[in-house]
């Protein structure tokens, strides 16, 4: 009697886990897409910007998040049928999937936070003189249109303030028509607008377009890490999950053979 109960007891509990499971991988599958948004709407919003960065850990975490992210959309849908079907191969190569997958979300996180802590001295060391030396250069048509963006999305102009352009080689040079600042720094652009540097006709903001960018990307980086931690930590609360249901799995079958 005492056996008969408790068998009817791990069966309960087995039932129980397995619809437990199957709803934990739809709300993984969903948090899957989420993941792979954010990866994607990094890249695209304002993607531009990269160029201006000198590291590209910033890209990377991004590159990772969409990597994940898609992992993770599959193995739900694997995980789902691997739950119904209570196929104990499956459910170890979903389970080995979500250890995978918890270690790259988890590196993107980390990856995230370390380049956050250090967002602000790469800009003020690496954008002044990308701004200055390599704008409308030759071969440079990326940084180029990277910074007329920045400038008017943010509307800023120089990466500490507009003076800043004094020292570009653009302005500096007969290719500027004697220009102050480049035109993307004007509030309205007209043809050779900048020519005039007051107040009245371009952009001056305190703290120039390195406090706009470095606002920019510190908000971007701490979604990517708090998404990538947080799925990273569900993923494991899962992979727990899985393990104890493929252990009940392998339990009946012991007793089912011992009782033949």
């Amino acid at each position: 009697m005492g056996n008969l109960y408790k068998d009817e007891q791990d069966d309960w509990i087995t039932v129980c886990l397995k619809y437990l499971l199957f709803i934990f991988n739809f709300l993984f599958w969903m948090g899957g897409g989420v993941v792979l948004g954010v990866g994607i709407w990094t890249l695209v919003d304002k993607g531009e910007y990269l160029s201006l960065l000198a590291s590209s850990t910033f890209a990377v975490s991004a590159y990772i998040l969409i990597l994940a992210g898609g992992l993770v959309m599959v193995t739900g849908f694997l995980g789902c049928c691997a739950v119904i079907r209570e196929q104990k191969s499956c459910l170890s190569t979903y389970f080995s999937c979500l250890l995978l997958i918890f270690l790259i979300e988890l590196v993107a996180g980390v990856l995230a936070y370390v380049y956050y802590q250090a967002l602000s001295e790469e800009l003020k060391q690496h954008l002044s003189k990308t701004m200055t030396e390599n704008y409308a250069q030759p071969g440079k048509e990326s940084i180029t249109q990277s910074v007329d963006r920045l400038q008017q999305d943010f509307k800023c102009c120089g990466s500490n303030n507009s003076f800043d352009w004094t020292h570009s080689v653009y302005i500096m040079s007969p290719e500027a028509e004697r220009r102050l600042v480049p035109d993307s720094c004007c509030k309205t652009i007209t043809p050779q607008c900048g020519k005039r540097d007051h107040p009245s006709n371009i952009y001056k903001v305190e703290g120039g377009c390195i406090t706009k960018l470095e606002q920019f990307l510190a908000d971007h980086l701490l979604i990517i890490g708090a998404v990538g931690i947080g799925v990273a930590c569900l993923q494991l609360v899962g992979a727990v999950l899985t393990a104890y249901f493929i252990y009940l799995l392998y339990k009946e079958e012991e007793e089912d053979f011992s009782d033949v």
